[in-house]
């Protein structure tokens, strides 16, 4: 398989913090790569740990794994990397990437299982190396968690390139040395349901429209259209639902508003009650007459990723084919400033009834959320669960850690919490306290006033405030995603641009609720 280990044949470059060493005398043709993971020392042991997977492979290649990871630089620290060249027959390149300390587990402080995030981060990077080497087919070590491995892999490539000339290779990931083929493929699903949300939030706002938002969520539904309806709402039905407020935000833009509505039924029993998901869908936000600042505003083509993930979490849900009922409620419409537009002081009416003054046109989303959430109700639904990129006040509360979630149920909190800290996409729960009620319901025209008494104060205080009174629902959350629509650099395994965050988070928390709805039948 592989020639004597010779010292002297080894040459480097330096990459990643580390050098990159191959064997010139080891021919490889392959064009496969292969993702295997290393542990840090412990404090108990002077040498590293290698996992499973990569035990045995050095095994095949009689010792010289070790050999060279001991020789080639100091140890492989987490989220760091080392790549090989030519050592194996199979693999042209074979990248070796640092998974931590293996005693990594749930952290309390962290709010999140280390052990996950330290193989989502460590498999994107293997993954990135290996697709900047042009390798097509890339397999990857479980590292202990085939799930973790697998979304690492699948959301670590993903870039959006659809209009660039020059795209990325495209890779295909497989799992390498186990038999975890389940976890494996869940991953893989759990992460093409982020990567869907990513990239209707990437999409240009004169390509993902609320008519073409809605298309291409249909024609992704269509593998389950057995389990799953979609309604395509015209503007003549939000009329008739005497959608008052929802309505208003959509005048100011010759994109005709839709709503959105899915109808998952995975449980073997029609009268479950569903769990509704609720999304803000403004496919561009430029603050209508309350006008934006034109600096960064093209970011506004992502105020629609309540709905993107949303939807996203019912097409993973369908995908992995969970046994229950989801009901899916997307208000999509443009927010821009015209001679029809909402004006600062306007007075319109929400489908309870309620007036509401309009102080601010830029707070359109808890505009159309409110409508939505009357309409929500009619399904009796087992919880209510709303996604928006809501308000700046939130990215300021929490910048990129976590999702704000507002709720006025423990058990609600709780089950999305457990969700979390399994994702690694974190919530953090914020206060519900009549304090920010009475700030918006002293309006001076109107039942509500859609901003704040005070505006600069908990400002996504008072807006998860403004939304509960269209709630009468027992179980409800908002989550408030505005913190964590993008990324940075904040999530290693994610590049930079629009997150899909909390998608994983939607899904695994459906996914808890649906084994508790099969423990009770």
């Amino acid at each position: 398989i592989m020639l004597p280990f010779r010292k002297a044949l080894l040459s480097g470059v330096r990459t990643n913090n580390y050098r990159s060493f191959s064997l010139s005398r080891n021919k490889c043709d392959a064009k496969k790569g292969l993702v295997l993971g290393v542990y840090e020392k412990e404090k108990e042991s002077n040498d590293f740990h290698l996992t499973e997977a990569a035990e045995v492979f050095d095994r095949s290649l009689s010792g010289s794994l070790r050999q060279l990871l001991s020789v080639s630089g100091p140890a492989v620290k987490k989220g760091k990397s080392r790549v090989f060249y030519g050592i194996h027959k199979d693999f042209s390149s074979l990248v070796v990437v640092g998974l931590g300390k293996r005693s990594a587990g749930v952290c309390s402080q962290e709010n999140w299982d280390g052990s996950k995030e330290n193989i989502r981060a460590a498999v994107a990077v293997g993954c990135r190396q290996l697709q900047d080497l042009e390798i097509p087919v890339v397999e990857v070590d479980p590292c202990g968690d085939a799930q973790a491995a697998a979304e690492g892999a699948v959301l670590g490539l993903f870039e959006y390139d659809e209009f660039k000339q020059k795209k990325k290779t495209l890779v295909t990931t497989q799992l390498h040395g186990s038999t975890d083929a389940a976890a494996w493929e869940r991953g893989v699903i759990y992460a093409e349901g982020q990567n869907l949300a990513r990239y209707l939030m990437e999409a240009p706002a004169n390509y993902i429209t609320p008519t073409c938002f809605s298309e291409t969520i249909q024609q992704r539904l269509k593998p389950w259209a057995d389990k799953v309806t979609v309604h395509i709402r015209p503007k003549s039905w939000i009329e008739n639902h005497q959608m008052g407020a929802f309505l208003s935000v959509s005048r100011g833009s010759d994109e005709p508003p839709v709503f959105l509505e899915l109808h998952y039924n995975g449980s073997s029993s029609a009268s479950q009650p569903p769990l509704v998901l609720v999304g803000k869908g403004i496919t561009f936000d430029s603050g209508g007459i309350s006008l934006k600042p034109s600096s960064g505003m093209d970011a506004m083509r992502a105020d629609m990723g309540g709905a993107a993930t949303v939807c996203a979490a019912i097409v993973t849900a369908a995908a992995l084919k969970l046994p229950l009922n989801i009901v899916g409620l997307a208000p999509l419409c443009e927010n821009m400033p015209s001679g029809k537009a909402n004006k600062p002081g306007d007075v319109v009416r929400a489908k309870n009834g309620k007036t509401i003054q309009i102080d601010n046109t830029d707070a359109e989303g808890r505009l159309i959320l409110a409508d939505s959430l009357c309409y929500a109700h009619g399904f009796n639904p087992k919880a209510i669960v709303n996604a928006a990129t809501l308000t700046g006040a939130m990215d300021v509360a929490l910048g990129s850690a976590a999702t704000g979630v507002f709720t006025n149920s423990d058990w609600l909190w709780e089950e999305l919490h457990k969700a979390s800290i399994v994702t690694g996409d974190r919530v953090w729960r914020m206060p519900l306290f009549q304090h920010f009620t009475r700030q918006v319901t002293e309006s001076q025209l109107a039942d509500l006033n859609n901003i704040g008494k005070y505006s600069r104060s908990g400002g996504a205080c008072t807006a998860a405030a403004f939304l509960r009174e269209f709630v009468t629902a027992p179980h409800w959350a908002h989550l408030d995603i505005a913190g964590v629509m993008s990324n940075k650099d904040e999530v290693p395994y994610l590049r930079k641009g629009m997150s899909g965050r909390p998608t994983r988070t939607l899904v695994e928390f459906a996914a808890r609720l649906s084994k508790e709805n099969k423990l009770k039948t």
